[in-house]
């Protein structure tokens, strides 16, 4: 009789598509949270596997700022059609000419707080009593708080003193009329287990991962990418750097980090010797001490 033995990338990913498959059969409305992010480009494709030779048999909701990278729409709408998958877009310009949120003035002026209210107007609209993301609990404090199957009441919002233990993988799925939950299928994955799955499987991400000139403005110890939507301040001069992109995000709160990682290895060998973390450059993150867990308590992914 052979042993049977996995290694850490087929645990990892037996865990995810195990999770992912749970959805599936717990809920009636399930979706899965795209943001064109190296995270949720992985959730796809664990998806994908899990359901083979199917396709998704769920829909890709994306959460568009209208402040997206360029490069990240491309990349969405390209896969969309190669994956034959079904992509529901809520839109944050929407929300902001319903009245529904007011628009950030100032230099640090950001769409990213107002993706909550889209999102929760998108399952609302669509009745999605699951939505799973690619967030992972080393990314940041309050998402090391989470459980993969993380409950939200009726308002979107997220108590992390009332979660629900999940002791042997088993997942309590029960929920209230209006009630959902946010699933997280790559909860116990690293940054570094991304990149090195990515190279593994060979699965295409954006081109601003990689290494690439661009205008940027250095704020606050983060470099942001020179656009329409960046309000500059009068000491500001755009200059050309060498930047890759750690994380994606909305253009006005996401920050480059100087960079030569042209390859897959160069972006894994650079991971390794990093001291900070991937959301280290992220402003929406550096507005206090708490942003983060104050977003996800009023409904944010």
């Amino acid at each position: 009789m052979e042993n049977y033995f996995l290694n850490n990338f087929e645990e990892l990913e037996a865990e995810s598509i195990y999770v992912i498959r749970e959805v599936a059969a717990q809920f009636d409305r399930p979706a899965l949270l795209f943001s064109g992010g190296k995270d949720s480009i992985v959730v796809t494709h664990l998806a994908r596997k899990a359901f083979y030779p199917a396709k998704i048999p769920f829909p890709l909701v994306h959460i568009d700022t209208g402040h997206n990278f360029p490069e990240t729409i491309e990349f969405r709408d390209r896969l969309m059609k190669e994956i034959g998958a079904n992509l529901i877009v809520g839109s944050v310009q929407q929300s902001i000419d319903e009245g529904k949120v007011k628009e950030e003035t100032g230099f640090y002026a950001s769409r990213n707080a107002l993706q909550t209210v889209t999102l929760l107007d998108t399952i609302e609209e669509h009745k999605f009593d699951a939505c799973m993301g690619g967030a992972r609990r080393d990314e940041e404090k309050a998402r090391a708080k989470e459980r993969f199957f993380s409950h939200r009441d009726d308002f979107g919002q997220w108590d992390p003193k009332n979660q629900r233990p999940e002791l042997w993988n088993l997942f309590n799925g029960k929920k209230n009329m209006g009630e959902h939950f946010r699933v997280f299928p790559i909860s116990n994955w690293t940054e570094m287990d991304i990149w090195q799955y990515i190279k593994a499987e060979k699965i295409e991400i954006p081109s601003i991962y990689f290494t690439h000139k661009r205008q940027v403005i250095e704020r606050d110890g983060s470099l942001l990418a020179d656009c329409e939507h960046l309000n500059l301040k009068p000491t500001e001069k755009p200059v050309e750097m060498q930047v890759r992109f750690r994380t994606i995000g909305d253009m006005t709160c996401t920050g480059a980090v100087l960079s030569n990682a042209s390859t897959m290895d160069d972006i894994i060998d650079e991971v390794s010797a990093a001291r900070e973390t991937e959301r280290g450059t992220r402003a929406d993150d550096k507005r206090s001490e708490t942003a983060m867990e104050d977003r996800k308590k009023q409904g944010y992914f």
